[in-house]
């Protein structure tokens, strides 16, 4: 045995010997048997279970230890000299001791506790592993002979560049993924990160059916008992959305908060059958049980989530921990107490939400539809059918369009009464384009006039210019901050507020902010709705030829002296029109240019002339039309438009109504029926020299389901009427649009 071979052999087996310290000290904690040792959390970096990792340190000992015996015998399989194997081992053990050193050092940087040696343990070890690589392969480059060169150096150099550049990609993954935290708590401007994290995954908690909810939990290290943060996700365990989680979850965990992210039953990594919404309250309560027998739990409960797991936290409102034995905040995003009204409103059906949420989460695992699947199902009848057109069968769906009622299929997914009930502060995040948007602005207020009153004074509301979820471009290319950051930035100081400080029932901020459009500024708020609003009506006017923006329909804040001719149109419903942009649960929301809608003879359209002065519209709006119809139950639709100088004309606001009527033969010579039209509230101020626009139709298609205009059952039925239509106006008609109109400050 040479010098060298021997003096290997020796660090080997030192080297080894360390390692196996380190695998007998854990496992004496792991029986309970280590209480002169460091705590569990001081050896366990959780990137595996205990067992598979231990499994995987006995295979490492086993293959070090041969690799050791054969260098102290100078024969063996292992001390045969290889030089390309020895500089490939150096390469590696470079690379895997130069990644503990930073792992050291970001760790050192970041978490003042940990300063210097504090977790610690897993980093020393990992580097006594790569200093046994570089050992290793320093024998076999030192020992063998130099080998020939390439025959092909060129193609030799380039093997070599890939692989180092491989290499530097991987290492630059790994430490995007470590700092991702701190880049977005940058992004974000919140404090700076103050423990260092524990990842417990796969943790089980059995429902009382016997199905595995399984959770993520991130833990503070040395943080003791913690507020926790509670995220019940159903969505599906992807790549992308584990990522999410994971830099989610070790973002409020290293400012101190346990967070703990669940899948929802049948989603992320937990069992049982996924549909939507019918399961979440009895699996809440269970979590919430459990999360109370934690060891790490303090009484002290943050919830977060947009959509359905907005929902997740909804269905808990009245079971959340509150004083004196504990303290809850909620962050519900584009979410309501009210899906059976996101999914009926005016008593029409959101085909287009409903078809796009149950195709994408149809099956075990989300599938983002296509849009020609989406057409397929949005062409033809009868309705009950549109999600097997599109892509099979799905129970939910058919749940979704045969209770069109407030039954108790929907008494189960909505309660009763939770803004009231509400045992914690909430911060409602909304958008003007999102179909929970009236829900959300309901539970606000009727939080704020009847929750507990320190739930109500504490709790707040947000509404920006955001579809479901996603950030709209409003006319001109105005884009605002990316909806995800936007919902992420308030956690930590919502939450340090609510669940960590003493004062919590201060709050300094206004109780509402809303993003005006058109002015395109944020702006706060002590009300909503606004107690200075002008409800200001816009009455229809015409000379009965209102029929798209060739007619004669005018916008006058002037009432008709006398009677007008009816405007009147012919509803189609196998020709609709066609919805562009609005508020959807699916892509293509938002703000759209309606000029080509707009030259419809079955749209009805009203104008003002251009302002002399810019107009605020800021809260709910209704539209009141004195209608006709030879059909006994059909639809009116109304919609808000801002009509630029240039003659685009984009959509602000948009509403139906579905009913039964008494059908006439001549519409337009009928006594006319008094309906109201609530449209979706808003923000926006029309500029000087704009116009503002009302659009009345019956169809909005496929934001709202077709209506056959025949009174048969809407679910089931094939065939369809063409109706006509009248909308009167004069003194007696009054048809109008009410605006909120915000008088300007001077």
């Amino acid at each position: 045995m040479t010098q060298h071979a021997r003096g290997s052999a020796i660090a080997l087996w030192v080297l080894l010997g360390l390692f196996v310290l380190r695998v007998v000290g854990q496992l004496l904690i792991a029986v309970g048997a280590g209480g002169f040792l460091p705590p569990w959390e001081e050896w366990y970096s959780g990137a595996l279970a205990y067992p598979a990792l231990f499994a995987s340190q006995l295979l490492i000992i086993l293959l070090y230890g041969l690799i050791a015996r054969d260098l102290t015998r100078g024969s063996g399989a292992f001390a045969r000299p290889r030089r390309r194997l020895g500089s490939t081992l150096i390469a590696l053990g470079a690379v895997y001791f130069g990644v503990m050193v930073v792992r050291y050092v970001i760790r050192m940087t970041l978490y003042p506790p940990e300063r210097w040696w504090g977790g610690t343990i897993p980093i020393v070890f990992h580097c006594v592993l790569a200093s046994f690589l570089l050992v290793y392969g320093a024998y076999h480059w030192r020992s063998a002979p130099r080998p020939p060169a390439w025959r092909h150096p060129n193609v030799a150099r380039m093997a070599h560049g890939a692989a180092w550049l491989l290499i530097a990609f991987g290492i630059g993954g790994w430490l995007t993924y470590q700092l991702a935290p701190t880049f977005l708590a940058y992004a974000l401007d919140v404090r700076s990160a103050e423990y260092a994290v524990r990842i417990e995954r796969g943790v089980t908690m059995t429902a009382s059916d016997g199905v595995p909810l399984v959770s993520d939990v991130y833990h503070p290290v040395r943080a003791g008992a913690t507020p926790t943060i509670l995220v019940r996700i159903p969505f599906s365990n992807t790549v992308v959305n584990s990522l999410f989680a994971s830099v989610v979850g070790r973002f409020w965990a290293e400012r101190g908060y346990t967070t703990v992210i669940q899948g929802t039953r049948g989603r992320y990594q937990s069992g049982g059958r996924h549909y939507p919404l019918i399961d979440e309250q009895r699996d809440g309560r269970e979590t919430l049980a459990w999360l109370r027998a934690r060891p790490w739990f303090d009484g002290r409960l943050g919830m977060w989530g947009g959509s359905a797991f907005g929902h997740t936290q909804w269905v808990l409102a009245d079971a959340l921990p509150s004083p004196p034995t504990g303290r809850s905040a909620l962050m519900v995003q584009v979410a309501s107490t009210d899906f059976h009204g996101m999914f009926h409103p005016g008593g029409a059906f959101s085909l287009e939400s409903a078809l796009f949420w149950a195709v994408r989460s149809r099956g075990a695992e989300d599938d983002m539809p296509d849009g020609a699947a989406l057409q397929r199902g949005f062409d033809g009848m009868p309705l009950i059918e549109a999600d097997d057109r599109a892509a099979g069968d799905i129970p939910f769906f058919n749940d979704w369009v045969r209770h069109s009622e407030r039954d108790a299929y929907w008494q189960a997914i909505d309660g009763n009464g939770r803004a009231a009930l509400l045992q914690g502060p909430i911060l409602l995040t909304a958008g003007w384009f999102d179909p929970f948007l009236p829900g959300q602005l309901a539970d606000y207020v009727r939080i704020r006039r009847e929750a507990r009153s320190d739930v109500a004074a504490a709790s707040r509301l947000v509404v920006g210019p955001w579809a479901h979820a996603v950030t709209v471009t409003l006319p001109g290319g105005v884009r605002t901050r990316h909806y995800r950051l936007e919902s992420l930035a308030p956690t930590i100081p919502w939450f340090d507020r609510q669940l960590r400080s003493s004062g919590a029932g201060v709050q300094p901020d206004a109780p509402v902010r809303i993003y005006v459009m058109g002015a395109n500024e944020w702006r706060d708020e002590q009300e909503w709705p606004l107690a200075r609003a002008r409800a200001t009506p816009f009455y229809l006017r015409s000379g009965g030829r209102a029929n798209s923006t060739s007619g004669d329909g005018q916008l006058a804040t002037e009432a008709p002296a006398a009677d007008e001719p009816a405007d009147t149109f012919e509803a189609d419903p196998r020709h609709p029109v066609p919805t562009r942009g609005g508020a959807t649960l699916a892509p293509g929301g938002g703000v759209v240019r309606q000029n080509d809608v707009e030259t419809r003879g079955d749209v009805l359209v009203y104008t003002t002339p251009p302002l002399t002065e810019d107009v605020e519209v800021t809260g709910p709006i209704t539209a009141t039309l004195y209608v006709a119809t030879s059909a006994p139950h059909t639809d009116f639709t109304g919609k808000l438009v801002d009509v630029h100088r240039d003659g685009n004309a984009y959509n602000v606001s948009d509403g139906v109504l579905r009913r039964a009527y008494t059908p006439n033969a001549n519409p337009a010579q009928a006594v006319p029926e008094e309906i109201e039209i609530v449209l979706w509230p808003t923000s926006m101020v029309f500029r000087r020299g704009h116009r503002i626009r009302l659009e009345v139709a019956s169809s909005n298609f496929p934001r709202f389901d077709r209506n056959p205009n025949t009174g048969a059952p809407i679910a089931t039925a094939v065939a369809t009427a063409v109706a006509t239509q009248a909308v009167h106006h004069g003194p007696r008609t009054p048809s109008r649009i009410v605006l909120p109109v915000v008088p300007r400050r001077r």
